[in-house]
Protein backbone atom coordinates (compact mmCIF):
# COMPACT_ATOMS: atom_id res chain seq x y z
CA UNK A 1 0.00 0.00 0.00
CA UNK A 2 1.49 3.33 -1.06
CA UNK A 3 1.34 6.41 1.09
CA UNK A 4 0.35 9.60 -0.67
CA UNK A 5 2.94 12.34 -0.54
CA UNK A 6 1.75 15.73 0.71
CA UNK A 7 0.90 18.19 -2.00
CA UNK A 8 3.59 20.88 -2.21
CA UNK A 9 0.86 23.46 -2.67
CA UNK A 10 -1.03 22.33 0.43
CA UNK A 11 -1.40 25.04 3.10
CA UNK A 12 -0.43 22.42 5.67
CA UNK A 13 3.10 22.09 4.25
CA UNK A 14 5.37 24.62 5.96
CA UNK A 15 7.68 26.65 3.77
CA UNK A 16 11.38 26.29 4.55
CA UNK A 17 12.60 28.99 6.90
CA UNK A 18 14.69 31.56 5.01
CA UNK A 19 15.57 33.90 7.88
CA UNK A 20 18.06 33.79 10.71
CA UNK A 21 17.38 35.17 14.15
CA UNK A 22 20.20 37.39 15.35
CA UNK A 23 21.17 38.07 18.96
CA UNK A 24 19.85 41.60 18.52
CA UNK A 25 16.41 40.05 17.99
CA UNK A 26 16.37 40.86 14.28
CA UNK A 27 15.17 38.32 11.75
CA UNK A 28 17.37 38.63 8.68
CA UNK A 29 15.82 37.24 5.50
CA UNK A 30 18.71 35.50 3.79
CA UNK A 31 17.12 35.45 0.33
CA UNK A 32 15.89 39.05 0.37
CA UNK A 33 17.85 40.84 3.11
CA UNK A 34 16.37 44.10 4.41
CA UNK A 35 19.04 46.68 5.35
CA UNK A 36 16.90 47.62 8.36
CA UNK A 37 17.58 44.15 9.80
CA UNK A 38 21.36 44.58 9.63
CA UNK A 39 22.97 45.50 12.97
CA UNK A 40 26.66 46.18 13.47
CA UNK A 41 26.70 44.35 16.82
CA UNK A 42 25.41 41.20 15.09
CA UNK A 43 28.08 41.55 12.41
CA UNK A 44 30.85 42.02 14.98
CA UNK A 45 29.68 39.09 17.08
CA UNK A 46 29.44 36.79 14.08
CA UNK A 47 32.70 37.77 12.37
CA UNK A 48 34.64 37.37 15.61
CA UNK A 49 33.49 33.75 15.73
CA UNK A 50 34.02 32.83 12.08
CA UNK A 51 37.42 31.24 11.49
CA UNK A 52 39.58 32.06 8.51
CA UNK A 53 41.34 29.16 6.76
CA UNK A 54 38.68 26.72 8.04
CA UNK A 55 40.31 27.03 11.46
CA UNK A 56 43.61 25.55 10.22
CA UNK A 57 45.81 28.16 11.87
CA UNK A 58 48.41 28.13 14.61
CA UNK A 59 47.68 29.05 18.19
CA UNK A 60 44.99 28.48 20.81
CA UNK A 61 42.47 30.77 19.06
CA UNK A 62 41.01 30.77 15.57
CA UNK A 63 42.11 33.62 13.33
CA UNK A 64 38.76 35.36 12.94
CA UNK A 65 37.27 37.23 10.04
CA UNK A 66 36.86 40.20 12.40
CA UNK A 67 40.63 40.35 12.96
CA UNK A 68 41.22 39.84 9.23
CA UNK A 69 39.04 42.74 8.08
CA UNK A 70 40.66 45.15 10.53
CA UNK A 71 44.02 44.08 9.13
CA UNK A 72 42.80 44.63 5.56
CA UNK A 73 41.56 48.09 6.50
CA UNK A 74 44.96 48.91 8.03
CA UNK A 75 46.73 47.83 4.84
CA UNK A 76 44.29 49.60 2.52
CA UNK A 77 44.52 52.83 4.51
CA UNK A 78 48.32 52.84 4.37
CA UNK A 79 48.51 52.06 0.65
CA UNK A 80 45.75 54.55 -0.23
CA UNK A 81 46.27 57.59 2.02
CA UNK A 82 44.08 59.70 -0.27
CA UNK A 83 40.99 57.56 0.32
CA UNK A 84 37.89 59.05 1.89
CA UNK A 85 36.85 57.40 5.14
CA UNK A 86 33.87 55.77 3.45
CA UNK A 87 36.24 53.67 1.33
CA UNK A 88 38.13 52.62 4.44
CA UNK A 89 34.76 51.65 5.95
CA UNK A 90 34.05 49.61 2.82
CA UNK A 91 37.38 47.83 3.36
CA UNK A 92 36.41 47.03 6.95
CA UNK A 93 33.06 45.64 5.79
CA UNK A 94 34.32 43.81 2.70
CA UNK A 95 33.71 40.38 4.27
CA UNK A 96 30.77 41.42 6.45
CA UNK A 97 28.36 39.03 4.70
CA UNK A 98 30.30 36.20 6.33
CA UNK A 99 28.59 36.91 9.65
CA UNK A 100 25.66 35.08 8.06
CA UNK A 101 27.19 32.68 5.53
CA UNK A 102 30.54 31.90 7.15
CA UNK A 103 33.94 32.02 5.48
CA UNK A 104 34.11 29.42 2.75
CA UNK A 105 37.65 28.86 1.54
CA UNK A 106 38.29 29.97 -2.06
CA UNK A 107 38.48 26.45 -3.57
CA UNK A 108 35.03 25.65 -2.17
CA UNK A 109 33.57 28.92 -3.49
CA UNK A 110 34.89 28.01 -6.92
CA UNK A 111 33.30 24.58 -6.72
CA UNK A 112 29.91 25.99 -5.69
CA UNK A 113 29.87 28.50 -8.54
CA UNK A 114 28.18 31.82 -9.27
CA UNK A 115 24.95 31.23 -7.33
CA UNK A 116 26.89 31.44 -4.08
CA UNK A 117 28.55 34.67 -5.18
CA UNK A 118 25.20 36.23 -6.09
CA UNK A 119 23.84 35.27 -2.67
CA UNK A 120 26.88 36.80 -0.96
CA UNK A 121 26.60 40.00 -3.00
CA UNK A 122 22.93 40.50 -2.08
CA UNK A 123 23.86 40.37 1.59
CA UNK A 124 26.79 42.73 1.11
CA UNK A 125 24.62 45.20 -0.80
CA UNK A 126 22.13 45.27 2.10
CA UNK A 127 25.01 45.89 4.51
CA UNK A 128 26.30 48.74 2.34
CA UNK A 129 22.88 50.37 2.21
CA UNK A 130 22.51 50.05 5.99
CA UNK A 131 25.75 51.93 6.60
CA UNK A 132 25.54 54.54 3.86
CA UNK A 133 27.87 53.00 1.29
CA UNK A 134 27.12 52.60 -2.43
CA UNK A 135 26.01 49.10 -3.38
CA UNK A 136 28.69 49.06 -6.09
CA UNK A 137 32.09 50.51 -5.20
CA UNK A 138 34.19 52.46 -7.71
CA UNK A 139 36.43 50.06 -9.63
CA UNK A 140 39.66 51.52 -8.26
CA UNK A 141 38.39 51.25 -4.68
CA UNK A 142 37.23 47.66 -5.17
CA UNK A 143 40.62 46.83 -6.69
CA UNK A 144 42.43 48.52 -3.80
CA UNK A 145 40.46 46.50 -1.24
CA UNK A 146 41.13 43.30 -3.16
CA UNK A 147 44.85 44.11 -3.25
CA UNK A 148 44.93 44.72 0.51
CA UNK A 149 42.98 41.48 1.02
CA UNK A 150 45.60 39.49 -0.91
CA UNK A 151 48.42 41.08 1.07
CA UNK A 152 46.69 40.10 4.32
CA UNK A 153 46.12 36.59 2.95
CA UNK A 154 49.82 36.24 2.10
CA UNK A 155 50.88 37.02 5.67
CA UNK A 156 48.09 34.94 7.21
CA UNK A 157 49.00 32.00 4.98
CA UNK A 158 52.74 32.15 5.64
CA UNK A 159 52.60 33.06 9.35
CA UNK A 160 49.55 31.20 10.59
CA UNK A 161 48.13 28.74 8.04
CA UNK A 162 51.14 26.53 7.37
CA UNK A 163 51.99 27.72 3.85
CA UNK A 164 55.64 27.62 2.86
CA UNK A 165 57.02 30.94 1.65
CA UNK A 166 57.11 29.87 -1.99
CA UNK A 167 53.52 28.61 -1.77
CA UNK A 168 52.29 31.89 -0.35
CA UNK A 169 54.11 33.78 -3.10
CA UNK A 170 52.60 31.53 -5.76
CA UNK A 171 49.01 31.93 -4.60
CA UNK A 172 48.96 35.49 -3.28
CA UNK A 173 51.90 37.28 -4.90
CA UNK A 174 54.75 39.22 -3.34
CA UNK A 175 53.50 41.86 -0.89
CA UNK A 176 54.60 45.47 -1.37
CA UNK A 177 56.76 47.31 1.12
CA UNK A 178 54.82 48.90 3.95
CA UNK A 179 55.78 50.95 6.99
CA UNK A 180 58.00 49.39 9.63
CA UNK A 181 55.19 49.40 12.20
CA UNK A 182 52.71 47.65 9.92
CA UNK A 183 55.32 45.20 8.61
CA UNK A 184 56.13 44.13 12.16
CA UNK A 185 52.47 43.47 12.87
CA UNK A 186 52.15 41.45 9.66
CA UNK A 187 55.28 39.44 10.31
CA UNK A 188 54.22 38.62 13.85
CA UNK A 189 50.54 37.80 13.41
CA UNK A 190 48.89 36.09 16.36
CA UNK A 191 45.24 35.08 16.41
CA UNK A 192 43.24 36.97 19.02
CA UNK A 193 40.49 35.64 21.31
CA UNK A 194 37.01 36.18 19.90
CA UNK A 195 36.01 38.86 22.39
CA UNK A 196 39.16 40.85 21.66
CA UNK A 197 38.68 40.74 17.88
CA UNK A 198 35.01 41.64 18.31
CA UNK A 199 35.96 44.66 20.40
CA UNK A 200 38.68 45.69 17.94
CA UNK A 201 36.25 45.50 15.01
CA UNK A 202 33.60 47.59 16.79
CA UNK A 203 36.16 50.19 17.84
CA UNK A 204 37.41 50.55 14.27
CA UNK A 205 33.87 50.74 12.91
CA UNK A 206 33.02 53.46 15.44
CA UNK A 207 36.06 55.54 14.47
CA UNK A 208 35.40 55.29 10.75
CA UNK A 209 31.64 55.80 10.94
CA UNK A 210 31.85 58.78 13.30
CA UNK A 211 34.51 60.46 11.20
CA UNK A 212 32.98 59.75 7.78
Amino acid sequence: MSIAKPDAASPHVAKPRAWQRMLSGRRLNLLDPDPADVEIDDIAHGLARVARWNGQTLGPHAFSVAQHVVLVEDIAAELNPEWALEWRLAALLHDAAEYVIGDLISPFKTAIGLDYKAFELRLLEAIHVRFGLPTALPEDVAAGIKHADRIAAYYEASRLAGFAEDEALEFFGAPPQVSFELSQRLLNLVAMPALDSQRLFLERFGILKRSA
